[in-house]
């Protein structure tokens, strides 16, 4: 069974994409970093065209995406026309819109739609990929959100992304959860967990908190991961040093670019 690549969640570095000039400059640390492959997410307002010449240029691969939802509905085929100019499969969908996240039954509505459009995508030859937050790990008559959108999705084209520490922030167990999405999830999130002076959870480096990665790790080689994507909303420190600490810690771990 093979591993899977280490790549960059931009999202990380997002204070540093909003113009094709911070694009290629953070695009070039990225690299230099020891990255070959990113997912683009939280990018200002710029020419798809643009992206690729600077991601060729650096040699980067667009691995994945984070999409809006309302985009998704509305621009489905802008969608899967910017992806195929990117080469890339994987479309995300960063977290449903709250509205749906209140009730089961608005789950399961959610759970339809998203279905809809990830047949079109699928059709097209891309795949759809749903990130979790902590949330989705609110109980609806002892069944939480995520356990609904994984009963309720067509299991043919609906795929997950868990977000290793928003699944440990919401109380549940990451290996548990890559396990459970076996057969649809191709690309995950490594995203550490630690806790401040202040006794609070924090987001940290992989590697530098306190989750399983061998374990997480060996969850992923388990079920065929392809893309494990370095990602950390909130960085104690430059969010390029906090990515190749990342970095660096799981290449100790056995994975690489």
């Amino acid at each position: 069974m093979s591993k899977p690549r280490v790549g960059a969640q931009l999202y990380t570095i997002r204070q540093f994409t909003k113009t094709l000039e911070d694009i290629a400059t953070s695009m070039k640390k990225i690299k230099e970093i020891g990255y070959n492959a990113v997912q683009v997410s939280a990018f200002g307002p710029v020419d798809p065209h643009k992206v690729k010449e600077i991601m060729d240029a650096e040699g980067l691969t667009i691995c994945a995406t984070h999409i809006g939802y309302d985009r998704l509905k509305n621009d489905l085929q802008g969608v899967i026309e910017q992806h195929k100019l990117w080469n890339c499969k994987y479309v995300g969908l960063g977290a449903m819109p709250q509205e749906y996240a209140k009730s089961a039954e608005g789950y399961v509505k959610f759970a339809k739609e998203a279905s809809e459009i990830a047949r079109v995508l699928a059709d097209n030859g891309l795949r759809f990929i749903y990130h979790n937050h902590n949330f989705e790990f609110m109980k609806f008559d002892g069944v939480t959100g995520l356990e609904i959108l994984l009963n309720e999705t067509d299991p043919e084209v609906f795929d997950f992304e868990i977000d290793t520490y928003w699944v440990q922030a919401g109380g549940a167990n990451p290996v548990d959860w890559i396990k459970k999405v076996r057969g649809r999830m191709k690309v995950v999130h490594f995203k550490d967990m630690g806790v401040d002076s202040n006794r609070q959870q924090m987001m940290t480096e992989v590697g530098e908190g306190n989750l399983n990665w061998p374990d997480i790790i060996n969850a992923c080689v388990e079920i065929g991961v392809e893309w494990a994507l370095v990602e950390q909303d909130v960085c104690q420190r430059d969010p390029f040093e906090s990515l190749a600490i990342s970095l660096n810690n799981l290449k100790k771990l056995g994975l690489n670019p």
